[in-house]
């Protein structure tokens, strides 16, 4: 990595695009090549220094601390993944942020597999871009709004703000079954936990974290229920776990779905999981201006709840379910 030395320590000072970063982000930030386990271990080790001082992972940096590494040995030829360049469709975009619509099957990011996801194809198509990071997630197979930050600044706001549950979240779900209440709260706690298989799933459990969903019935037929559901906190996979403990899993999910229905869905025409991340609001993390986003149903999904709508009779409402969207 050009700027860190094989042979004698480094010395890096922290600028504006990593104010308030945690180190082990930093580190993994400016480390590329570098084996993940390697920069937590000369963290764990006292290797790393922060103003000549030791420092835990989680610490946070400021502007103008000098950031001490030992030697590292980086391949002289590293092997790397070169993302594709891709076209996001914008749904805003200013000086400090960036919203693109992310299309399913898409990760948001590399790892676990992944050679690559969004945030790099991202910055590939735009190399000219100081600083473009996450602001949030999505699962792979969801598709929907997706806030990147233009500036560390407005990352770090707009965090705080997810964290404060300020930022409305919803999306759409499609789930088995026929849900009866107009609106229900669910709060379940969440507990992440790995498999046999050492993947990572999800389950409600009296020992995890507090979660809250809002569930609207939007939409219902003989077989499927259309619902929307705001997230007032943002666990991992918390709608698809939620839904699938009531009894309601998602159409298409392979995680936690059904799975014998799912292959009929698949020989139906729906070919992914039904969870869409339709709308976003927020303050502008810059002007405190309120930020209101939508964006519609791919085609695959719209087109699915159409064959519903012309194949099965509706008794919510007595209307098109497209129409309540």
């Amino acid at each position: 990595m050009k700027g860190l030395s094989k042979d004698s320590a480094t010395i890096l000072e922290v600028g504006e695009d990593a104010v308030g970063q945690r180190v082990d982000n930093f580190l993994l930030r400016v480390c590329k090549g570098v084996p993940k386990s390697h920069v937590y271990r000369i963290l764990r080790s006292g290797e790393v220094r922060v103003n000549k001082g030791r420092v835990g992972p989680e610490h946070r940096l400021s502007l103008g601390d000098c950031v001490r590494l030992p030697p590292i040995r980086i391949a002289t030829q590293p092997i790397l993944a070169v993302p594709p360049p891709r076209d996001f469709a914008i749904v805003f975009e200013d000086d400090a942020l960036l919203v693109i619509d992310k299309p399913a099957g898409l990760a948001v990011h590399g790892g676990s597999g992944v050679a690559f996801g969004v945030i790099e194809q991202m910055r590939r198509q735009r190399p000219e871009a100081r600083y473009i990071e996450l602001v949030h997630r999505l699962d792979r197979e969801t598709s929907g709004l997706l806030l990147l930050a233009k500036k560390r600044s407005a990352l770090t706001r707009l965090q705080d703000a997810f964290r404060a549950g300020s930022v409305n979240k919803r999306y759409l779900a499609l789930v088995l079954g026929r849900w009866h209440n107009a609106q229900q709260h669910v709060r379940l706690p969440l507990l992440k936990y790995l498999n046999a298989g050492g993947e990572r799933r999800v389950a409600v459990s009296t020992e995890g974290k507090v979660a809250h969903s809002i569930v609207r019935l939007l939409g219902r037929w003989e077989n499927f229920s259309l619902v929307e559901v705001e997230l007032k906190t943002g666990r991992t996979h918390q709608i698809r776990v939620h839904l699938t403990h009531l009894g309601f899993p998602l159409a298409g999910d392979d995680k936690y779905g059904d799975f014998s229905a799912n292959r009929a869905l698949q020989k139906a025409g729906l070919k992914r999981m039904f969870l869409h991340a339709q709308a976003l609001a927020f303050a502008h993390p810059l002007s405190d201006q309120e930020i209101s986003l939508k964006t519609p149903l791919p085609r695959e999904l719209s087109d699915f709840i159409a064959r519903l709508d012309s194949n099965e009779k509706l008794d919510f409402g007595q209307r098109s379910a497209l129409e309540s969207l």
